[in-house]
């Protein structure tokens, strides 16, 4: 026991000592991890869309595009188109068609008005890394992006829809190698150049504005699938306005087109 004692003593005047002398102890530093790098953020685009124009003063052509996404179909806009004979395209995911069938038989008993292309399965942005875009989950590989491209055209051929060629993503933004990826698939993707209703946050009246401002050979994108938002009410507006000024309307299949980033080439 006072071995012990004595040992540890002389080890605390050690110690003491080496302080008092400035000598520096063999104590080993804790480790330093250094954070994993993140990965680089995809480069996104946001493709435009025109389409061939009139050229005839007065008579601008103008392509109607709606989304719909999730929810409930808008029957202000969809009642207007009908009323009004005035077509469009509709882009529509597996989930809306699911939950939309009176919708779905509107548009399929009008053919000469709607042409009905895909939007997707589960409503997922088509960019192959993963990544947040307002909010949503990107598909975050090739095989989760053409997932969602063959999902949405398999829900909508068993609903009697014809195949689609068109593909348009979730927030219609995509990286490049996506883009290279579903035209490989056979889709041409549909751009825009004017954005009518904001993804239907926008209120009536700036909605009304911005549709009825497109011009000759302008694609709007709007949505129909929500009637709750006061957008919709400025959509429907702004159509009846279109038309009184002489606009000629026209569905995607009906005219030619030229997209940027390699989306309709």
């Amino acid at each position: 026991m006072n071995r012990i004692l004595l040992a540890s003593a002389f080890l605390l005047v050690s110690i003491s000592a080496a302080f008092a002398n400035g000598i520096p102890l063999a104590v080993s530093a804790p480790a330093v991890v250094s954070p994993a790098p993140k990965a680089p953020a995809p480069k996104l685009v946001e493709p435009h869309l025109h389409i061939a124009r009139s050229n005839i003063a007065g008579h601008a052509r103008i392509a109607l595009t709606f989304d719909a996404c999730m929810g409930q179909a808008d029957e202000r806009i969809v009642s207007t188109l009908v009323r009004e004979r005035i077509p469009a395209t509709i882009f529509v995911t597996a989930r809306w068609l699911k939950r939309n069938p009176a919708a779905l038989a509107v548009f399929l008993q009008n053919p000469d008005l709607f042409e009905l292309e895909n939007h997707g399965q589960n409503h997922i942005p088509a960019v192959d890394t993963p990544t947040l875009i307002y909010g949503i989950a990107s598909a975050g590989s090739p095989q989760a992006v053409r997932q969602e491209v063959e999902g949405g055209a398999a829900a909508m051929v068993a609903a009697g829809i014809p195949a689609p060629h068109w593909f348009r993503g979730s927030t219609a933004k995509y990286d490049l190698s996506a883009i290279g990826e579903i035209r490989a698939m056979g889709y041409r993707i549909a751009g825009y150049s004017v954005n009518g209703d904001g993804g239907s946050l926008l209120g009536a009246v700036i909605t009304e504005k911005r549709i009825a401002s497109a011009k000759d050979g302008d694609v709007v994108i709007s949505h129909v699938n929500q009637p709750t938002h006061a957008a919709g009410e400025g959509v429907a507006k702004a159509l009846v306005d279109l038309k009184a000024k002489g606009t000629q309307f026209v569905r995607l299949e009906d005219v030619e087109d030229s997209g940027d980033d390699k989306t309709t080439e």
